[in-house]
């Protein structure tokens, strides 16, 4: 069975108002390599590039579901300083 993406109405409101293209979204939560796990969430955090900006996802796995929580520009710093404090972790 396919993995399906489900929009939140937060998430449809955030892509939204900061300009995301949901398509784009959709393929780095789909396909990314860069993943990681936050240890003060427990959430997956998917990282892609959108346009001219590097973007977290944070989202949710529900059986075949994933389910994206938000999205924000990021940089290499910030991803970095997460791992080294423990708050991100490889997977």
């Amino acid at each position: 069975m396919e993995t399906s993406i489900v929009w939140t109405e937060y998430m449809k409101y955030r892509l939204s108002l900061r300009g995301y293209d949901p398509a784009v979204i959709e393929e780095i939560l789909r396909y990314s390599s860069e993943r990681y796990a936050d240890t003060q969430t427990e959430r997956m955090i998917a990282v892609g590039q959108h346009d001219n900006l590097l973007v977290m996802v944070p989202y949710e796995i529900r059986g075949n579901e994933i389910i994206p929580v938000t999205v924000h520009a990021t940089d290499k710093k910030q991803i970095t300083a997460r791992l080294r404090s423990g708050r991100f972790r490889n997977v």
